[in-house]
């Protein structure tokens, strides 16, 4: 700045201007959080036990009512058989489901990304490392075909291996393995279903954990 205005000392107004072009300048990437929803659980609501009392007070009350004049069984049967069956329908709470707020699990865009880079990578080493093997001439047909078979795992077995990678941070303890459990399936259906970076090979209406799993061609691994 000092030279843009032809001057031969730098003074303070020029530092200050350079501080604030500069850090103006500078661009901060932020990335949100990643939210997974869980899927979605019913309950039955609690019975009501205000309808049922409220009807045995009014058999009640009929009853003390017709003690002294308790009228033919005839002619009982008969007015029961004239009393509508709508008022019965109303004294009966609906039995309906009621949803549950849908349960969300978050976690760090950084977690997200270490989570899924690691599991892409490694199935792409495994595709590569088969096609390497197919480049080859096998003397038996037999065991490039269990080759093929073995390169595509399965949606429980990548599952697996991760939970295997992250062993010293689970250690002994039940509650974190559940929870990188629970936390690698919800990745792995993002992957698939919103990012689109795995793929489900063959069978799709196979139990989800019996899906085969592999990197989309289109996606570059660490990009």
């Amino acid at each position: 700045l000092a030279r843009l205005h032809c001057d031969d000392q730098v003074r303070p107004s020029y530092v200050r201007e350079a501080f604030r072009l500069l850090r103006k300048s500078i661009i901060h990437v932020e990335t949100e959080d990643v939210t997974f929803d869980e899927p979605d659980e019913f309950e039955d609501p609690p019975e009501d036990d205000f309808g049922a009392n409220e009807g045995g007070m009014d058999e009640s009350g009929g009853q003390q009512e017709n003690e002294g004049n308790a009228p033919p069984p005839a002619e009982a049967a008969g007015n029961d058989a004239e009393e509508p069956s709508g008022a019965d329908e109303q004294s009966k709470p609906p039995k309906a489901k009621k949803a549950k707020k849908k349960k969300k699990t978050q976690i760090s865009f950084e977690e997200y990304e270490s989570i899924s880079n690691a599991i892409a990578t490694y199935l792409r080493s495994r595709e590569s490392e088969t096609e390497e093997t197919e480049g080859k001439e096998s003397e038996e047909d037999k065991e490039a075909e269990e080759a093929e078979q073995s390169t595509y795992l399965t949606w429980g077995q990548v599952v697996e291996w991760y939970l295997e990678q992250c062993e010293a941070q689970i250690g002994d303890s039940l509650d974190e393995l559940s929870r990188l459990r629970k936390l690698t399936n919800l990745v792995i259906r993002r992957l698939v279903k919103v990012d689109h970076v795995l793929v489900v090979i063959g069978d799709g209406d196979v139990p989800e954990l019996e899906r085969k799993l592999a990197v989309h061609p289109n996606y570059v691994v660490g990009a």
